[in-house]
C-alpha cells in the first residue's frame, strides 16, 4: 500500500498555489478605487465650474442692470414722469412696479425719504422699484434719491438754473441666476437736475 506523503507546515507555506488570483483581486480593488476617486472629482469639478458660471452670469447682468437704472433716472428727470417707453414688455425694458412712486422718489417730491426705507429695497425679499429680466436672469431693480447740491466746482449764484444742480442716486441690483445664486451690484451716481448726464461715483 502507497503511503500518503506527510506535508509539513514549511511545505504548505512554500506553495505558491492562487497567488495569481490574489494578485488580480488585489489590483481589480486598488483600481476601483482610482476609479471612485476620479468620478468623485471629476462630478465636484463640474459643480463649481457651474456654479462660478452662474455667479458670473449674475454679476455681469446685475452690472448691466445699473445702466438701466441709470436710462430711468435720466428720462424721468427729463421728461418729468417715467416715460412708458420704458417699461416693458419689451426684453430689453425693465417692468417699472410703481412709476408714480418711483417718480416721485427720482423727482424729490416731499416725504421722498420716506421711501428710502426697507420696504422699497433691491433685496429679493423686498419690494423693488423695477423688475429686469436678462437672459433667464432676474434682476431686481432698486434706486434711491439721496440729495441735491450745486455742481462742484461751480460758482453758486442768485437763480442757478436746474444745469446747476446735480443730484445723487444709490442704485442697487440684486440678479438671481439660479439657486441661492446672488450677484448684489450698487453704484452712486450723480445726475444733472435736468437728466443730461449721470456719472458713476467712485465710492
Amino acid at each position: 500500500m502507497r503511503q500518503r506523503p506527510i506535508i509539513t507546515r514549511q511545505a504548505i507555506l512554500r506553495r505558491e498555489d492562487g497567488i495569481a488570483m490574489l494578485t488580480m483581486l488585489m489590483l481589480t480593488v486598488i483600481l476601483t478605487v482610482i476609479g471612485i476617486a476620479a468620478i468623485t472629482t471629476t462630478s465636484m469639478d463640474l459643480k463649481l465650474a457651474g456654479g462660478e458660471r452662474l455667479r458670473e452670469v449674475s454679476t455681469n447682468t446685475a452690472e448691466a442692470c445699473l445702466s438701466s437704472a441709470v436710462q430711468i433716472i435720466q428720462q424721468t428727470l427729463a421728461n418729468s414722469a417715467v416715460p412708458a417707453s420704458i417699461q416693458g414688455p419689451a426684453p430689453q425694458n425693465p417692468v417699472i412696479m410703481n412709476p408714480i412712486t418711483l417718480q416721485q422718489e427720482i423727482k424729490g417730491a416731499p416725504g421722498f425719504e420716506q421711501l428710502n426705507d426697507n420696504a422699497d429695497f433691491a433685496d429679493p425679499a423686498r419690494a423693488p422699484n423695477a423688475v429686469l429680466t436678462i437672459g433667464g436672469v432676474t434682476v431686481n431693480i432698486d434706486i434711491d434719491r439721496l440729495f441735491a447740491r450745486h455742481k462742484p466746482g461751480e460758482n453758486i449764484t442768485f437763480g442757478d438754473g436746474p444745469g446747476g444742480v446735480e443730484i445723487l442716486y444709490r442704485v442697487s441690483c440684486y440678479s438671481s441666476g439660479g439657486a441661492n445664486t446672488f450677484g448684489k451690484v450698487t453704484g452712486v451716481y450723480a445726475c444733472v437736475a435736468t437728466g443730461e448726464s449721470c456719472q458713476r461715483k467712485i465710492a
